[in-house]
């Protein structure tokens, strides 16, 4: 199974506005404010330029908002973006040569599984808009999958933040931008959104997860979930921000 942008109509669907729905596009701007509050509050603690890696740099959305606002960019020493698809790696090279900002961001095709052979500390890293819920375990087959997979652990999620965690300069911050809120009302979100790509759906009700056939995976999360997978982390260090008033997506912040 390739990987989902690896696959050119993904990358149509996805990232074109037009395409996707109200609490899609709503999940996106109350992320970014949220982002761009928590950015000058760590910085202003800091009280020097941040360097920054983000998880899933896709379209290069969000680095092109930090360019356009002065008082963000401004706090930035460094940015590094990685993505397991090549197609947004290139989308994202085209960004910054546009934007003429080689001398500040670095992109590389990496899947974030192996984060450690980037060899870098980080002040601060990102994975924004639902990218966290796209890291399915090690074991999952859509060919032989069956309604009712237990996700009482995810491999592959907790070893990309375990990594990212201990990549942390001293008081750094891990931000996910947005993760899908467990409940049957987004479930039903979801799966109105996928059908519109023309995804076929192969989970239901039982499961905490949207999949298709097409190998699309994005997960749903309670807040427990987010403890069970990040057990390394101590509670107290994460902290939950909703993103809208009828439980469709939260921010999740993780202090080291």
């Amino acid at each position: 199974m390739m990987e989902m942008y690896d696959n050119p109509q993904h990358v149509e669907d996805t990232f074109t506005e037009s395409n996707l729905s109200e609490y899609l596009l709503q999940a996106q701007r109350a992320e970014f404010v949220e982002l761009k509050k928590a950015i000058i509050e760590f910085y202003k603690k800091k009280k020097s330029p941040l360097k920054i890696l983000d998880i899933g740099i896709g379209d290069a959305r969000i680095l092109k908002r930090f360019v356009g606002i002065k008082e963000i960019w401004d706090t930035i020493k460094h940015y590094d973006g990685i993505d397991v698809a090549q197609n947004c790696i290139n989308i994202s090279k085209n960004v910054i040569k546009d934007l003429k900002i080689e001398k500040k961001v670095s992109v590389k095709l990496l899947d974030a599984v192996n984060l450690k052979k980037l060899n870098k500390r980080y002040d601060l890293i990102i994975s924004t808009w639902f990218t966290a819920g796209n890291f399915y375990p090690f074991d999952f087959d859509f060919k032989k999958f069956k309604p009712g997979y237990d996700m009482t652990t995810n491999d592959r999620f907790t070893m990309i933040f375990k990594q990212a965690y201990e990549m942390l300069n001293p008081n750094g911050e891990i931000i996910i931008g947005s993760m899908y809120i467990e409940n049957d009302k987004t479930r039903k979100k979801q799966e109105e959104s996928y059908k519109q790509f023309g995804w076929i759906v192969i989970t239901d009700e039982r499961d905490c997860f949207t999949a298709t056939k097409d190998g699309w995976w994005s997960q749903r999360f309670t807040r427990q979930r987010v403890y069970d997978y990040l057990s390394f982390v101590p509670k107290e260090k994460i902290s939950f921000i909703p993103l809208d008033t009828y439980n469709y997506a939260m921010m999740v912040i993780i202090k080291k």
